[in-house]
């Protein structure tokens, strides 16, 4: 597993959390000038242009690429968890197979590999809509006893376009603000493609217990120092660090708004410590506070097993992918999954399993929860490692 020291904590009164929360962004930018060194850091940090950098060349170069490399530079785009990647390819000219990289996991975080699992089935998603525009017609195989995962065989076929395909690159995950405004019926069943696999939690007393319990499992998973610290080691909390790893958390992709932003990469990097309570703070002010909705996929209560969590995987991909043609954001949040998954390791139990599963229909498992909503503003894109990083 890549790993990364904790930051040392920063002097008091000028760590970002202090200031993104204490003194208000425009004063943190504010702060930082009247030290003199504004000019300098605001350029290595690279304030004025997030989202650019070598980091992020694979959302803008994978549409010229042909054939099927030109399918895995869309794969590369998928969602993941923590940003991790956790994918490699094998490439033919008449088939490509997606392997996981053990090297790429989040160790207590994800014990039973579920989230990984569930990336690689987002990779695979966009694999297969990106295959046709370049003429090429997929057959998937799913392989859910070994590595490759799956094996999606290529036969020349027309040149044709999915509408999801058209959105790839413009899906990102939003951590940031939703608006007040309620999701109809009618627009939740369309991003579902409804599909009862996805279960949506909307009314006012579901949507607050599903809240609770996500502030609620936030709170366990930072209390749990091995999870903190697997958590932890993805973050990248500089750009030299996103340049370097190409992958992980980044504060580009934490929803502030531009002052927040420039404030939060000018000041000095949180510690563990301090980014944990800043992660629960944020779950709990602005993740739950503002969710239209939230949707739960699921699987048969009993069945869970790889080939599940990669449709899950698959499934989640398009959901997001239409959100995103029909401008609604989705969050992935699953420290509820998260912590019940540790809880089987360690032989613990709380309350979160029989909580959630009064939110659910009968006899059905959980696999990921997420949040939908009208996003106060655009999200930014996160760094993606090259398509010659990840093919075997």
């Amino acid at each position: 597993m890549v790993t990364t020291e904790p930051a040392p904590p920063a002097p008091p009164g000028v760590s970002r959390r202090h200031v993104l929360r204490g003194l208000g962004a425009a004063t943190g930018v504010a702060a930082v000038a009247a030290t003199g060194l504004l000019s300098y850091r605001a350029y290595d940090a690279a304030v004025l242009d997030p989202g650019g950098g070598d980091a992020h060349a694979p959302w803008r170069d994978w549409r010229a690429v042909p054939g099927p490399l030109g399918a895995v530079g869309a794969a590369v785009l998928a969602a993941s968890p923590h940003n991790t990647q956790p994918w490699r390819f094998a490439v033919a000219d008449d088939a490509i197979d997606v392997l996981a990289d053990p090297t790429r996991g989040t160790g207590s975080v994800d014990p039973f590999s579920r989230e990984r699992d569930v990336g690689l089935g987002c990779a695979l998603e966009n694999l297969v809509l990106a295959c046709p525009p370049r003429g090429l017609s997929p057959t998937v195989t799913l392989l859910p006893g070994g590595d490759p995962v799956a094996r999606v065989a290529l036969t020349p076929g027309p040149a044709v376009t999915h509408p999801l395909y058209d959105v790839i690159d413009r899906r990102h995950t939003d951590r940031g603000p939703f608006r007040a405004t309620p999701l109809a019926p009618a627009t939740l069943e369309a991003l579902s493609g409804a599909d009862p696999a996805v279960h949506w939690v909307v009314d006012t007393a579901a949507r607050a217990a599903l809240g609770r319990l996500l502030v609620d499992a936030a709170e366990a998973l930072v209390a749990d120092t091995e999870q903190s610290v697997d958590n932890f080691a993805w973050f990248r909390a500089t750009h030299d660090d996103e340049e370097r790893h190409r992958d992980g958390l980044v504060l580009d992709g934490q929803g502030f708004g531009p002052l927040q932003l420039g404030a939060a990469k000018l000041l000095p990097p949180s510690s563990r410590a301090e980014g944990d309570r800043f992660w629960v703070d944020r779950t709990r002010d602005v993740h739950v506070a503002t969710a239209a909705a939230y949707g739960v996929v699921t699987t048969p209560a009993d069945t869970d097993d790889r080939a599940a969590h990669l449709e899950a995987g698959r499934l989640l991909q398009r959901v997001h992918l239409r959100a995103t043609s029909l401008g609604i954001a989705l969050h992935p949040m699953n420290q509820i999954t998260e912590r019940l998954d540790r809880e089987a390791t360690t032989g613990t139990a709380s309350d979160l399993g029989p909580r959630l599963a009064a939110l659910l229909p009968a006899g059905t498992r959980p696999l990921l929860v997420f949040r939908v909503g009208v996003p106060v503003r655009p999200a930014r894109p996160t760094p993606r490692r090259p398509v010659a990083a990840v093919v075997a």
